[in-house]
């Protein structure tokens, strides 16, 4: 019989109607019967916090992903984390930028609380504890799995603020399907090299700053200024930006500062090709990040930064070579 556990961090999949508003504050124990008869799985469960992921810090991450190492040394052939959607993706990448086990790691949560009408929740985690538990999610890495099917963690985005089916992965598709009891393979994702970075030590700070018609470069040197040690630029289309933000890049690049090109484009990949956009970008040293949207695409600057911090573009070639 396959052994599961469950780790319960709350998020809408946990929430229930109180006064003031939706609170996590259903315990694991609780989503696991809801979740229905699970024929042939021996699931255990455990609690590391009842928030809802927008209230989620680096530590809580860090955090996060030492529970789910420690979980998966207990022996089981698999871990489920239920968590809220609004940073699931951020939290899915992450972990499977760490994690070095055959053995997966999934991810699931809701989008309507564990006492709607017609919660989404049960079936959300029946599905994730089925694959979990699956051959075919070996070696896959960290899984999302939401609304019948489970994506790779590189360039799984949640795309709908309500709806059912919460995420995808633009250009990429879903690698799992369920059918039945049974997870289908639909594709085999190539990973990179897990990172050498110990859970327990402390993030660099990284900031996300938005291109937008007639932005300028203030919120660049406002970044810096409050200590970041990388920037990532949500750019426009394949990774252009206004003439004063690649201004500002030359010399944050020269000065040292790290910073990586990202879309705020849904689909598709960044791609310097602009003389005075983004090649003007590639020439003076700016990276460019494929499609990783600019959420993952900072935890994967952070994360270079801890581990090399003297030469970071060299994990970030390496992660971004895939």
């Amino acid at each position: 019989m396959a052994r599961v556990h469950l780790l319960a961090t709350g998020g809408t999949i946990a929430s229930r109607q109180g006064p003031g508003g939706l609170a996590a504050v259903t315990p694991a124990a609780e989503l696991l019967a809801a979740a229905g008869p699970l024929g042939g799985l021996s699931v255990t469960t455990s609690d590391l916090g009842t928030v809802g992921s927008f209230a989620f810090t680096t530590t809580d991450l860090r955090e996060l992903v030492a529970e789910a190492r420690r979980c998966l040394a207990e022996g089981v052939d698999g871990v489920v984390v239920t968590q809220g959607t609004d940073t699931m993706e951020e939290t899915v990448f992450f972990t499977d930028l760490l994690h070095d086990d055959p053995r997966p790691i999934v991810f699931t949560g809701a989008q309507r609380p564990f006492d709607a009408a017609a919660p989404d929740g049960p079936a959300n985690l029946a599905d994730a504890l089925r694959v979990a538990a699956s051959p075919a999610a070996r070696d896959l890495g960290v899984l999302l799995c939401f609304d019948g099917v489970a994506f790779a963690a590189r360039g799984v985005r949640k795309i709908d603020t309500l709806r059912s089916g919460a995420f995808g992965a633009p250009g990429r598709g879903p690698a799992l399907r369920l059918a039945g009891d049974s997870a289908l393979p639909l594709c085999r994702p190539v990973r990179p090299v897990p990172l050498p970075l110990d859970p327990a030590a402390d993030l660099p700070r990284v900031d996300v700053v938005a291109c937008y018609l007639g932005a300028d470069a203030a919120l660049l040197h406002a970044a810096v200024a409050a200590g970041a040690a990388g920037v990532v630029l949500e750019a426009f289309g394949a990774g252009n930006v206004p003439p004063a933000v690649a201004e500002a890049v030359e010399q944050l690049v020269a000065d040292g500062v790290p910073v990586l090109i990202c879309s705020r484009v849904q689909a598709g990949p960044v791609v310097p090709l602009y003389a005075a956009g983004g090649a003007r970008l590639a020439r003076v040293g700016a990276v460019f990040a494929g499609d990783l949207s600019p959420w993952q695409g900072r935890l994967l600057l952070a994360a270079a930064l801890a581990v090399a911090p003297e030469d970071p573009q060299r994990v970030l070639a390496q992660q971004l070579a895939l």
